[in-house]
């Protein structure tokens, strides 16, 4: 009986929170290449972003 015990308790260490963990972690590398790319657009742009980006970012 204590062997069914064991094996019908839910592990602790569940596979989805790593998971969801690694895609926080890569939306937020989306997040700050896309704002790159944005900042690279304005200053391909507009030459006077430069100066702006520099002090904002």
């Amino acid at each position: 009986m204590d062997e069914l015990d064991i094996n019908m308790t839910p592990s602790v260490d569940t596979p989805t929170r790593g998971k969801s963990k690694q895609k926080r972690c890569w939306r937020e590398i989306e997040a700050i290449k896309e704002k790159q790319r944005l900042r690279k657009e304005l200053m391909d742009i507009d030459p006077i972003f430069d100066e702006l980006a520099t002090d904002e970012f």
